[in-house]
């Protein structure tokens, strides 16, 4: 650990490790990696506080991220045994999490959100650590909103989407680095020819409606177009069959890791609604056929959604109304050819908010200082 430790014995806080905590899915946990990348790179030591049923614990951290388990996992949508026994679950996660910051002695606390954020936080606040929160969406979370009032900061993607009396700071959502040295929407369509590329994601699990419908509704298209699809696990040899039946030139992945290059080659995106995907979209400079998850929490997708298609960046088509027509329709009249489409990406390009990580790994250096 860096610095000169006090006459306690301890690390002095300016010198204390960040602890990030986030899990659940890539709504979280890829905007957490993002910052945790970006701390390391300023040689700050990193502890991540996650859960083995998360998409964190399935992802290899960066060099100088230690991680930390709870024992906890998601209680929206789960049966009532699990709500009525919650309050135990919660009360041990809290004390597991209390016993990981006694031991490791953070500077201070990012809640990232997902369901280790809540006994984190409180964790944090029991253990007198400054805790900052981060929003990634239009509508808070649950765990957002409970820690709202305990945290020292808020930092939010989006204005308003938690408000609060306490400090707060409108940062946008951290990407991944690499999306942000891709060449500007003008440079990647200059020189392009042939069919329309559509990139088709349905969120780090894939998305069952966009599995099915798609491809019957980029079979219906007039022009020829080519697809490059993320099914989620499972799903690969039966959506790659639909392509084939349908004549559609097609390219199924149940996951893709390599997001910068999928985005530098499509045109247009069809695709969930989520605060990442969002933030993505504006970085890289890409429109999109947004697909709200209808059972989002407080339906947030679709409210995430239109903070794009207001700016004319995007189309929005409800779960309950996506069908094969509505779907070639949308595409026809949005990515008519692939002028159309550079006008929709140059449009999402203007929303982006590349200082997104930095201005989170500020906020969080400065709460350690005790500024």
């Amino acid at each position: 650990m860096h610095g000169r430790s006090n006459a306690a014995g301890l690390p002095p806080r300016a010198a204390s490790p960040v602890m990030i905590m986030a899990g659940g899915t890539g709504g979280h946990v890829f905007p957490a990696l993002a910052v945790a990348r970006a701390l390391c790179d300023r040689g700050v030591d990193v502890v991540w506080l996650g859960s083995r049923r998360g998409l964190e614990s399935r992802i290899k951290p960066p060099a100088g991220v230690a991680m930390e388990w709870l024992t906890i996992s998601g209680l929206r949508g789960r049966g009532f045994l699990v709500w009525l026994l919650a309050p135990l679950t919660v009360g041990r996660a809290v004390l597991q999490a209390l016993l990981i910051f006694r031991r490791v002695r953070p500077g201070v606390a990012l809640g990232m959100g997902g369901f280790v954020s809540a006994p984190g936080g409180l964790a944090a606040w029991l253990a007198r650590v400054p805790l900052l929160i981060h929003e990634q969406n239009t509508v808070a979370g649950y765990a957002n909103r409970l820690l709202a009032r305990f945290a020292r900061c808020v930092l939010l993607a989006f204005p308003g989407a938690l408000p609060v009396r306490r400090p707060c700071i409108e940062t946008g959502n951290p990407v991944r680095r690499e999306l942000l040295s891709l060449d500007p929407p003008r440079i990647r369509f200059s020189e392009r020819t042939g069919p329309l590329r559509i990139l088709v994601l349905g969120g780090s699990q894939g998305a069952r409606i966009l599995n099915r419908k798609v491809p019957e509704g980029l079979a219906k298209l007039d022009a020829e177009c080519t697809v490059l699809h993320q099914a989620g696990r499972s799903n690969t040899r039966e959506v790659e069959s639909a392509y084939r039946r349908l004549g559609v030139k097609s390219n199924v992945r149940d996951f893709i890791v390599d997001m910068a290059q999928v985005y530098a080659w499509a045109d247009i995106a069809v695709c969930r609604a989520g605060a990442l995907t969002l933030a993505e979209l504006s970085v890289v400079g890409l429109g999109a056929i947004l697909v709200p998850f209808a059972l989002a929490a407080d339906d947030h997708q679709t409210r995430n959604a239109q903070y794009l298609v207001g700016r004319g960046a995007a189309a929005l088509i409800a779960e309950r109304d996506l069908s094969a027509d509505a779907l070639a329709h949308a595409v026809e009249e949005f990515a008519a050819n692939r002028a159309s489409a550079l006008a929709r990406a140059l449009r999402a390009h203007a929303m982006a908010r590349p200082e997104a990580t930095d201005d989170v790994v500020k906020a969080c250096l400065k709460a350690r200082a005790g500024a």
